[in-house]
């Protein structure tokens, strides 16, 4: 881990909830794909942010951060950015990170979770592996996925990776899956021996995908989330 001041570059909104964050660190930073940010708010005061870029794009940090109302907890690490236009952060924290050994990769999202699963995704891409990677990204609206048609694009462009959109609550107009984002995983797969699955939502998403996933052959060492170092 690492620590280094940042200039805030820009905070802009995603929805109406979330908030794209750009960091200009003062120089480049060291990180795995799928690692998080600490914002140091204070001495003893650190909290974790997934990084959204990919680590051989370390010339800046990416967050997406979202701040519900009455969640303080995100909303005072905007406000203090807003505020001062400059952030202390370490990087290179958790072991989640990007670790592709051959096996097809399966990453599941749920909101925000998805910047962690992003990072990984633009880190395998670039690096020309070849191996075949399915992202599925849940959210209760379709307005949740933001960067649903970027995705949509990059799937087109790539015979090796495809994209899977979930809403839990689908409006007429929607034509793609509906319902919980594991639940279309365990739709797609019947066994899970031989996949790596990376995983980033909330504590109870991931304690589900660990149990029902286990039970149809995944192998723990083949499941990566930083939700586990705490479930």
């Amino acid at each position: 881990m690492s620590e280094i001041k940042c200039k805030v570059a820009s905070i802009t909104p995603l929805t109406e909830v979330v908030q794209k964050v750009e960091l200009t660190p003062e120089s480049p930073v060291e990180f795995k794909a799928g690692q998080y940010a600490m914002v140091v708010m204070g001495e003893k005061d650190m909290r974790p942010f997934s990084i959204a870029n990919a680590a051989f794009d370390n010339g800046r940090i990416e967050l997406h951060i979202g701040a519900e109302p009455g969640n303080s907890y995100a909303g005072e690490v905007l406000e203090r950015m807003r505020a001062d236009g400059e952030i202390t952060v370490n990087v290179g924290n958790g072991n989640a990170f990007l670790q592709s050994n051959g096996l097809p990769m399966v990453l599941i999202a749920g909101g925000t979770g998805f910047s962690y699963t992003y990072s990984i995704l633009q880190e395998h891409l670039n690096s020309g592996d070849k191996t075949p990677v399915t992202l599925y990204w849940g959210g209760k609206h379709a307005s949740d996925l933001y960067l649903a048609d970027k995705l949509t694009a990059l799937a087109d462009a790539n015979e090796h990776f495809t994209f899977v959109p979930v809403v839990e609550f689908a409006c007429d107009e929607w034509k793609g899956r509906t319902g919980w984002v594991h639940h279309a995983v365990m739709a797609d797969h019947a066994d899970f021996a031989n996949i790596q699955v990376y995983v980033a939502g909330r504590f109870e998403m991931a304690k589900v995908v660990r149990d029902d996933f286990t039970q149809r052959g995944l192998k723990i060492e083949n499941l990566f989330g930083d939700a586990f170092a705490f479930i």
